[in-house]
């Protein structure tokens, strides 16, 4: 009997599957309060060189104070060349060490679930890890060599949105087809496709040509949620503030580059280098804003980013029911209440919006089918839910063609219905 796993290895979840028998199950993978199906893909480095992943990385992080070294959104380093490696706490990790720690876990739920070792696997990718071809390859090659250091031998990709659209066609009745637009909302990035799916059994060797277009854009979940820090919150943190350079009287505007960098979850641990943090120390002296520079040394310091962006990310899906949100947040004596209305959240995030439009006319073009000749739209993503974006597929599509099954797992159920497509 041959088993093999397929691996969504996401921005922010990751998720795991079962190929055996000719059937293909979702395994959970994690204790979260989202859903044991997923994991979050965050890594926690305790000061005892002890390593941790998913849910128990965020506990131990919780519970250690934040002494240790939290890492988040490792994906969207991949196609990063100029990223060679990190230290932590004495030790040097190259991005696909990272990655295979992750991978490794999830090789041993899955395991454990079947009862025997396995070394081959359908790993997802995005349709675009960088719009540069090299980096592009780059970032395959990097996610690949992390699959063999966990312990992988048999090796295969697969679109995401391919994979959503094969979960959608095991839906399907004997005999039943549909040209159908998948819409893979991630956290890193929101992959299109269009794509001819049938019901039933048949020769499923080789679909290239049922993919009519495929396209990407790098805006997904975390641009979102980046923007709405942005706009609504980053203040708190100095992006109004001022200071005088050395000798000079004249005030200056705090650097945009580290409120920028602030504002992007994953890469607020490179604001602990010592030149950004004497840079905080001596505008900390001169400022007009005291307070705001003091929270910002302390988010770097204590490291609660990844909480900061959880409030913000529970208030942006709170909006996908309610007309008005509110993003709450205390740490220290930084105390955030900051009320977001829907239209204002779609106001700050219209150029995100734009983008993701244009994309989908343009994977829509390129299919060489119309609009009415699309019999399904199959979303999904936590992002699918947002009614701004709900709303862009009623309009080009229809309410009556759009479909929401299964958001956070359909990929990774499409990892596994590809495996008769590789061995």
């Amino acid at each position: 009997m041959q088993i093999v796993f397929g691996i969504d290895f996401g921005t922010t979840n990751s998720a795991l599957s079962v190929y055996r028998n000719g059937a293909v199950e979702v395994v959970a993978v994690d204790g979260t309060e989202r859903s044991d199906d997923l994991m979050r893909s965050v890594l926690y480095f305790s000061e005892e060189n002890e390593i941790y992943a998913g849910n128990d990385a965020i506990r131990h992080y919780v519970d250690d104070g934040a002494a240790g070294r939290f890492m988040q959104s490792i994906k969207t380093f991949l196609p990063n060349t100029s990223f060679v490696s990190t230290e932590v706490f004495g030790k040097r990790y190259t991005i696909d060490d990272l990655v295979a720690i992750i991978l490794r876990k999830l090789k041993a739920c899955g395991e454990e679930h079947v009862g025997c070792s396995v070394d081959s696997v359908v790993l997802g990718r995005p349709v675009l890890f960088s719009t540069d071809a090299a980096k592009d390859s780059v970032a395959q090659q990097r996610l690949e060599k992390a699959a063999r250091k966990a312990g992988f031998k048999n090796i295969w990709f697969q679109y995401e949105p391919v994979a959503a659209a094969l979960a959608f066609e095991d839906s399907l009745l004997p005999g039943q087809e549909r040209v159908v637009f998948i819409g893979d909302f991630g956290g890193g990035t929101s992959d299109f496709s269009v794509i001819r799916v049938k019901g039933g059994a048949f020769d499923r060797s080789d679909r290239r040509s049922d993919v009519l277009s495929m396209g990407g854009v790098y805006v997904a979940g975390d641009k979102f949620d980046s923007q709405v820090m942005w706009d609504k919150v980053a203040y708190y943190f100095g992006r109004y503030s001022h200071y005088k350079t050395m000798g000079k009287d004249d005030w200056v505007n705090v650097p945009k580059g580290i409120i920028y960098t602030l504002c992007q979850w994953h890469r607020i641990p490179l604001l602990r280098s010592r030149k950004t943090r004497e840079q905080i120390r001596v505008i900390k002296g001169t400022t007009d804003d005291p307070h705001a520079i003091e929270h910002l040394e302390n988010i770097i310091n204590d490291n609660y980013g990844f909480f900061l962006f959880q409030a913000i990310e529970k208030a942006k899906c709170d909006l996908s029911s309610m007309d008005q949100a509110l993003i709450q947040f205390t740490e220290r004596d930084l105390c955030i209440s900051e009320e977001m209305s829907k239209h204002e959240f779609e106001r700050i995030n219209a150029e995100n919006f734009t983008h993701i439009s244009d994309c989908i006319d343009d994977v829509v073009a390129r299919s060489g089918v119309l609009p009415t000749q699309i019999d399904s739209v199959f979303l999904t993503g936590g992002t699918s839910r947002i009614p701004y974006i709900q709303d862009m597929f009623v309009k080009r599509f229809g309410q009556h063609k759009l479909e929401n099954r299964n958001a956070f797992t359909s990929v990774v159920h499409g990892l596994g219905s590809s495996v008769p497509l590789f061995v």
